[in-house]
């Protein structure tokens, strides 16, 4: 995991996404999920060149509450979160630039 992306359970996403000052970042994923995989170091490109956003993980595996109470049915799917609301999401992966057109609706 990379230093600019935090790995989130069930019970930290209110304080780390839902509480969180500035826009966050979540990809809904799977460790068995080759798509995910491939999500993976894409979203760390990202969140080394937008430090003003945070990016975060959740193995929906491990964190079923959260993924179940956003309807996530399918991975990777990225979130974005601002001022504690779902305001964006896209399924499936995403380049550094849609990721930047997700952060763009936050503002």
């Amino acid at each position: 995991m990379s230093a600019n992306i935090t790995e989130v359970s069930d019970s930290q996403f209110t304080d780390l996404v839902l509480s969180s000052d500035k826009p966050v970042v979540v990809d809904f994923w799977a460790p068995w999920c080759m798509p995910c995989r491939m999500q993976g170091p894409i979203l760390e490109r990202f969140a080394t060149k937008h430090p003003g956003v945070s990016v975060v993980k959740i193995n929906v595996d491990e964190a079923p509450k959260v993924a179940g109470s956003f309807g996530i049915r399918s991975i990777p799917t990225i979130g974005l979160f601002h001022d504690g609301e779902l305001v964006a999401r896209a399924v499936g992966v995403q380049d550094e630039g849609a990721l930047g057109r997700l952060v763009q609706k936050a503002s």
